[in-house]
């Protein structure tokens, strides 16, 4: 079946506004379900899109807004909440999607694309977020049993122009002085390409054999966080001391910073970081016929300066590893 009315929730951010572009350009009809519509009017530029206005958190809203849809993506989540007992994310990441699938089943809609994270586990999850990523998929699977089509994906941490990744450490970096405190300096991360995802979400919706599937998504190569935040400096030419810190003192700097207006480093976000975010098994961008692209292809053309040192200092690390 070839769906041509897409409803996406979420879509208002980094990736949602990636998938857009993409899928607008192959002539999809593509609705956005937001709270704020005047803050987003710049999407109102893009053809076929149409942008809404509404709490999807409100069954009424959604059920409604969700009408006449032939598929449906969410791309909804967040990575911290005001406090710290999870409440926030439970909302966001398991009550909202259990909101979604009953919208789906009383508009008849049969198809899911559902955002899920790399190492999301109801059981095991170390973090609240983890935990709550990992229960909202296993909910919108169990509803298999009921003629919904889910696809779900599950990325590593996501990079492109725009991202919270490398665009939020180049702006630590530069307001850092002399030196930068890094917690969790040897945490592991296979970066995916936001491109790679969105193709992972347009190679999948109308692709029968996808359907129950849960991809695990990464880039092509494996990095700690120190090694990301020394190329983010190189990138920017900014002469930086990186202080690896400790478990203790990577512990109490994210109790101190989860206070700080935004939290840019919580207490959840720490619990995160104590397993790696790597694919383990099989990457779902090869089993999609992706090739993943690297960040060293990808960062120097949206961080500013290319120098030729910073775009393979990686490169050449990874090589002497073997």
């Amino acid at each position: 079946m070839q769906f041509k009315t897409l409803t996406i929730v979420g879509g208002s951010g980094f990736v949602g506004s990636h998938l857009i572009n993409r899928l607008t350009r192959e002539n999809y009809r593509v609705r956005v379900l937001t709270r704020q519509r005047e803050r987003h009017r710049h999407l109102l530029v893009i053809p076929t899109l149409e942008l809404l206005e509404g709490d999807p958190h409100a069954p009424q809203v959604l059920t409604r807004h969700l009408a006449g849809s032939d598929a449906v993506i969410n791309l909804v989540g967040i990575l911290n909440e005001r406090g710290d007992d999870g409440s926030g994310f439970q909302a966001a990441h398991v009550d909202l999607p259990c909101k979604i699938v009953e919208a789906c089943k009383t508009n008849g809609i049969e198809r899911l694309l559902h955002m899920s994270a790399l190492n999301a586990d109801a059981r095991e999850g170390p973090s609240h977020y983890l935990k709550t990523k990992g229960e909202g998929e296993d909910r919108v699977h169990e509803a298999a049993k009921e003629g919904l089509h889910v696809t779900s994906f599950r990325p590593s941490v996501i990079f492109g122009p725009g991202d919270g990744l490398f665009n939020r450490f180049a702006l630590l970096l530069k307001i850092a002085p002399f030196f930068f405190p890094l917690a969790c300096p040897r945490a592991r991360f296979a970066p995916v390409y936001v491109g790679d995802v969105v193709e992972a979400f347009r190679r999948s919706l109308n692709d029968s054999a996808t359907h129950g599937r849960r991809y695990d998504l990464c880039g092509p190569h494996e990095y700690t966080l120190i090694e990301l935040v020394d190329y983010t400096a190189k990138q920017l030419g900014l002469k930086r001391r990186i202080i690896p810190l400790n478990d203790k003192w990577s512990l109490t700097q994210a109790q101190v910073l989860e206070h700080f207006p935004g939290k840019p480093f919580s207490l959840d976000n720490h619990r995160s970081l104590r397993v790696d975010s790597i694919c383990k098994g099989e990457n779902g961008l090869a089993a999609l016929g992706i090739t993943p692209t690297s960040v060293e292809a990808t960062v120097p053309g949206y961080l500013g300066k290319q120098s030729q040192r910073a775009r393979y200092s990686l490169f050449r690390r990874l090589a002497r590893r073997g």
